[in-house]
């Protein structure tokens, strides 16, 4: 992948000490810790610490997690001192009889497309008689919302809350009647927090399974429903619901209602450092349109997001604005993806559709590998990441 960008905000001094004494397996101190959970509330926590020991994909640091977890959850929220799970030597035995299985939301989009849909489409194959809960908010429940067998258990999770409301959000959550399945979930902490009893719960390890390999997050989640569950070949998909028009706006939208050619993100998910700046988003739009395929561009999650595709788009060139899941349903009817590393990505790699992906911002190797969808993934920090594309635009022409 080249040279890997970091991310992390310079000016949350207590955090980047925090973080270097964790990845050196050290010691920290009360003072120390009482300074980093107070920069910015503690989200600076989870940015600058938490993130990063999950996002390097090395098994020693899930010790150091739950360590450091502990700690921070003594000091802000003691009273969930009785909700902090100790992992059993094995995983729990299957019940004879299963009438639910919650499976928790990863919160962000892309990855419920490469692991919780997984776990969900292992979940209904192993339990074809059970009723199959996507545990997590509205937005990530859409992208299967048309899958007869899914039903939705909004589990409301602050992401971008302060440390207290997002420990307090994970302790509202208790699930019963049935068994869980826990994704490696922000909703249970990364498993630290219980929301179950413990003979009903099912972790996938996503952070330290597959060791020190670069085995891709899908495979293993894929692998590890086979080694606990008995499912062969579990795979990652999307079922939206299609869009509801009356018959008169049908009538109006009919053409720009046909599948695009090519369908198109530059949405980084507020981690600019997945972007490539300079005129590189117009230059590659402006390809992309010289091949005479028709494009199809979501112009994101914001304002900002929005203005700056506007800016770079191309003459006749169609927009999507609003929530993920209809664009996902696009994505899946185009014959070609193009973008940033990000959801719409996973959506592509998903369903079998042609991609290009763009990947820059990553903070280890081994993260780039796991998150990695299947198709043609071009190293963000090239010098020559446009004539890349050109390179594979003109392999996969005959095809659009």
């Amino acid at each position: 992948m080249g040279n890997i960008s970091n991310p992390d905000n310079a000016s949350h001094r207590a955090c980047q000490e925090l973080l270097a004494l964790c990845l050196n397996d050290g010691q920290w101190s009360g003072e120390l810790l009482d300074r980093a959970i107070a920069e910015n509330s503690g989200r600076a926590l989870f940015s600058v610490v938490v993130e990063r020991l999950g996002d390097l994909f090395e098994p020693r640091l899930c010790a150091v997690y739950d360590r450091l977890m502990s700690d921070v959850i003594l000091r802000v929220a003691p009273e969930l001192q009785s909700r902090l799970r100790k992992p059993p030597a094995e995983c729990p035995k299957i019940p004879d009889v299963v009438n639910r299985v919650y499976v928790l939301s990863r919160i962000t989009l892309g990855a419920d497309v490469a692991v919780t849909s997984v776990l969900l489409d292992a979940a209904k194959r192993r339990f074809p008689r059970a009723e199959i809960v996507l545990v997590g908010p509205q937005k990530c429940y859409e992208l299967f919302a048309d899958d007869g067998c899914i039903y939705p258990f909004p589990g409301p999770y602050a992401r971008g809350g302060t440390l207290a409301d997002r420990l307090h959000a994970s302790a509202a959550l208790w699930l019963k009647d049935g068994i869980v399945i826990d994704t490696d979930s922000r909703l249970s902490q990364l498993g630290l927090i219980s929301v179950c009893d413990e003979q009903d719960y099912f972790f996938f390890p996503s952070r330290s399974y597959g060791g020190e390999g670069n085995g891709r997050l899908s495979d293993l989640a894929a692998h590890w429903a086979r080694e606990t569950f008995g499912v062969d070949y579990a795979r990652p998909y999307i079922a939206p619901e299609p869009a509801e028009l009356e018959d008169a706006e049908l009538e109006i939208l009919r053409d720009e209602e046909e599948p695009a050619d090519i369908t198109v993100s530059l949405g980084v998910g507020e981690n600019e450092s997945k972007r490539i700046a300079g005129d590189f988003e117009r230059a590659l739009l402006a390809m992309l349109a010289e091949t005479g395929a028709s494009l199809l561009v979501d112009k994101g999650g914001g304002a900002a997001e929005a203005e700056r595709v506007e800016r770079a788009l191309p003459p006749g060139a169609r927009t999507h604005q609003g929530d993920f899941a209809p664009f996902a349903a696009q994505i899946e009817r185009s014959k070609l993806y193009v973008g940033y590393d990000s959801a719409g990505g996973h959506v592509a790699s998903a369903c079998g559709v042609s991609l290009i992906s763009i990947a820059k911002g990553f903070v280890s190797e081994r993260m780039a590998a796991r998150w990695r969808p299947n198709g043609t993934v071009l190293d963000g920090n090239a010098p020559d990441v446009l004539e890349q594309v050109r390179r594979q635009l003109a392999l996969l022409a005959p095809h659009f």
